[in-house]
């Protein structure tokens, strides 16, 4: 490679310069969908293309938020996997507790949502719509604004969001979604199995492995395959993407230079970055904007907004710190408080799976559609002026204090299984 592309493809693994070009994306589609030719950005969001009879004809922007973010839940699932066998989440101890505070993160927006909705009818629906977490913003925006944060945080973060999402997608199979087709399902999980046993790089794997064929050419097809048999179950698409990357192998075989998980993340990581989170944000973040009025007589979009901001916080700071009171659940000595409170509060940028929620919703609903999705906008823009505030202030102390570490490309490897 030469160097100029090395030097573009090593910019590119830094999370502030994806974060960067996320928000550009982001940006750039609340201002086309809010101006005179917003009927243009709708046209290529609804576009579709793809082969009908794989129940992939898909819209422009459903390709995206299914197809192409489930290599950045990849990157995320691969990346986890390395901090469970090799970091942060090594310890139980500390690793129950992002885990445990997620799942405060869901449940209290839920109650705060449904008790202000109580008794309006058809906008009860929307309960679930502020317990999902949009990862792939809240990383963007914890890389730009909080570069000397401990790397910690950014590991809470991760498998919070990863555990929410699960959560969120699990709410939406039980309580969103009339038809969920099994076999495919089942086709999904015995895929995954073969990709997992292949990751062994032993027996029918090592041979594999030592054979002149490229690996890609085996793994790409198969991951391929157990994403469109999950898209097809009904479960969200993305899911394959966390599953095989929290199958990666971390460990090096002999004569290995490197583990299958750090290799293939260096490739695919610039990406991921590039491509897939600026398209992403592309066709997700453009809503229309009603204005404030509209949004704050509207209980549905009050709901939202109370739920993503005040009930994130209060659930996930909350759940955190009793667990710490009532366990033998630990937070990392690197990390204070005020931080779990900063990554509370960006935790309530909801986005794609809070979007998705809002068209189950109200797709029968389209009074109650609008306004909930200017709810999830408005939520989003301030749990991140709120988030930002908080962590940029932290990040200059840790920068004071000389302990941050600039913004980072993923975890070193180690030895382990």
């Amino acid at each position: 490679m030469p160097d100029r592309l090395r030097r573009i493809a090593d910019a590119l693994r830094e999370d502030v310069v994806s974060g960067f070009l996320l928000i550009a994306g982001a940006v750039v589609a609340l201002v086309w969908a809010n101006s005179p030719w917003s009927h243009s950005y709708e046209a290529i969001r609804v576009f579709t293309l793809g082969p009908e009879s794989l129940h992939l004809h898909l819209s422009v922007e459903q390709w995206a938020a299914d197809g192409l973010l489930a290599i950045f839940f990849f990157v995320v699932g691969n990346e986890l996997k390395q901090e469970f066998v090799h970091g942060e989440l090594r310890n139980p101890r500390r690793a129950m507790l992002p885990i445990v505070a997620a799942l405060c993160g869901m449940v209290v927006p839920a109650a705060v949502y449904a008790a202000i909705n109580f008794g309006q009818g058809d906008a009860l629906q929307g309960w679930g719509i502020p317990m999902a977490t949009d990862i792939a913003f809240a990383v963007a925006i914890l890389a730009v604004v909080g570069r000397f944060l401990p790397p910690a945080l950014r590991t809470f973060l991760l498998t919070l969001a990863i555990v929410d999402d699960l959560g969120a997608i699990l709410v939406i199979a039980v309580f969103y979604t009339d038809h969920l087709a099994f076999p495919p399902l089942l086709a999904a999980t015995a895929l995954l199995a073969v990709f997992g046993y292949l990751q062994r790089g032993r027996g029918a794997a090592a041979a594999l492995n030592r054979s002149r064929l490229p690996n890609w050419v085996v793994y790409v097809p198969l991951a391929f395959a157990i994403w469109a048999l999950m898209h097809a179950s009904g479960v969200h698409a993305t899911i394959a993407g966390v599953a095989t990357g929290m199958l990666m192998r971390t460990t090096e075989r002999p004569g290995e230079h490197h583990s299958p998980s750090h290799g293939t993340e260096h490739i695919v990581r610039p990406w991921s970055s590039s491509l897939v989170l600026p398209f992403f944000a592309l066709m997700s973040a453009g809503v229309a904007f009603p204005g404030l009025g509209a949004i704050f007589t509207d209980t549905a979009a009050v709901g939202i907004i109370a739920g993503l901001v005040g009930g994130k916080l209060l659930g996930i700071f909350g759940g955190a710190w009793l667990t710490t009171r009532i366990t033998s659940a630990e937070l990392n000595p690197s990390l204070s408080w005020i931080d779990i409170c900063g990554m509370a509060l960006l935790a309530g940028i909801g986005f794609t799976v809070s979007l998705l929620i809002t068209e189950l919703s109200f797709a029968k609903h389209p009074h109650l559609l609008e306004g909930a999705k200017a709810g999830v906008l408005m939520a989003s823009l301030i749990a991140t002026v709120l988030a930002a505030c908080i962590l940029g202030a932290r990040s200059a102390h840790y920068r004071r204090r000389g302990t941050g570490t600039p913004s980072r490309t993923g975890p070193a490897g180690g030895a382990g299984d």
